[in-house]
């Protein structure tokens, strides 16, 4: 099997923050927990970018991941995703190179498009054009990194003889990742030929996928090597079995919607539909409400589908091994800090994973 490196994808709830005295004293923990992250063998660490949103309250991740960057020495700093139809593409791809120096090369680029209806229409923005004006940001990005004068007139963005700098610390630019669900963006990553991530479908349908990305990449002739591919997961360790079922099970199931109020309780809500993807109904869509559903009922259905890895550091490092020879996973991205779990339990958990299942992966 490949190498496999691991990583966090920290969550920052808008229930957190509330119950909290302070924003400060939020990332003020989280910045501890990824000190520590570094201390037991973690790699990669990753947020999200959302906007007025109870997933989670980053709306600016590059500011955050200066912040990390300054209290640690190696790990690797990303957001799962920037959502660029959000972001002026010249000045997120200057914030991007700062960061990329500021933390010598340790940037990963995660991009993507946003899935809430209700944050484009907040921003007076078009919900069905997200796709386009994500392709034509990147197209943007990436001249920024490589050219020294952009000059480009698109639909959504015109810029005149732009002078991008600085120049990224990485060569020839910190690596794309390509957030994808549907067939469609997954076709678009393999053709692109960025690495790719997933964090939502069941195990049985993440093989599908990771393999239908891989014969796309490999119909289009690329030279290699072969993206990376990243899962993120859910994760509660204990010393037992049964002390992990214990302790996780008032948190798995896993309450997506957590928070949700703070969106609900207001005019716009979620947009056009209760879900928030307003008028797109896919297949894919639809077996993805379908698995937020049943992970929110049932602890038995998360863990038994691979969406949540709980147990003692035997249990969890068998069920990863089954997960990366399945699917060829080269990034392990777990989320620890499950629905309102406490800082504590959370950091006991991240600690035995980086002590006990980490180094049966070296």
């Amino acid at each position: 099997m490949a190498a496999l490196d691991f990583g966090i994808w920290d969550q920052y709830r808008y229930t957190e923050i509330q119950a909290a005295a302070s924003a400060a004293d939020v990332y003020e923990s989280h910045i501890r927990l990824a000190q520590l992250m570094e201390k037991v063998g973690f790699k990669q660490y990753h947020t999200i970018e959302h906007q007025g949103s109870y997933v989670g309250q980053i709306a600016s991740p590059t500011v955050l991941l200066a912040a990390i960057a300054q209290h640690t020495t190696n790990l690797r700093l990303g957001t799962m995703i920037w959502q660029t139809p959000f972001h002026n593409p010249m000045r997120l791809a200057q914030e991007i190179t700062m960061l990329d120096n500021l933390s010598r090369g340790r940037v990963e680029f995660g991009t993507g498009i946003g899935i809430h209806e209700h944050e484009f229409i907040r921003w007076g923005m078009d919900f069905t054009e997200r796709q386009k004006m994500g392709e034509e940001a990147l197209d943007i990005i990436k001249m920024a990194w490589t050219q020294e004068r952009v000059t480009y007139h698109g639909k959504y963005w015109q810029f005149e003889e732009a002078l991008p700098a600085p120049a990224p610390y990485q060569k020839p630019h910190p690596p794309i990742w390509a957030a994808a669900h549907s067939p469609r963006a997954l076709a678009f990553a393999a053709r692109n030929n960025y690495d790719v991530a997933q964090n939502i479908d069941i195990d049985s349908n993440m093989v599908k996928k990771f393999d239908y990305f891989r014969q796309v990449w490999k119909e289009c002739g690329h030279p290699g090597p072969m993206p990376r591919t990243l899962l993120m997961r859910t994760i509660y360790v204990a010393e037992t079995d049964e002390k992990a079922r214990a302790e996780a099970e008032a948190h798995v199931p896993i309450d997506f919607s957590l928070g949700r109020e703070f969106v609900i309780n207001t005019r716009v809500g979620m947009g056009t539909s209760p879900r928030g993807v307003g008028n797109e109904i896919t297949p894919d869509i639809q077996e993805r409400g379908r698995v937020f559903r049943e992970v929110g009922k049932s602890y038995d259905f998360a863990v038994d589908n691979g969406i949540a890895v709980v147990g003692s550091p035997e249990t969890v490092i068998k069920k990863i091994k089954e997960q990366q020879e399945s699917m060829g996973l080269n990034v392990y991205i777990g989320n620890f800090h499950v629905g309102a779990m406490p800082m504590e339990q959370v950091t006991k958990s991240l600690k035995l994973f980086g002590e006990e299942v980490i180094p049966a992966f070296k």
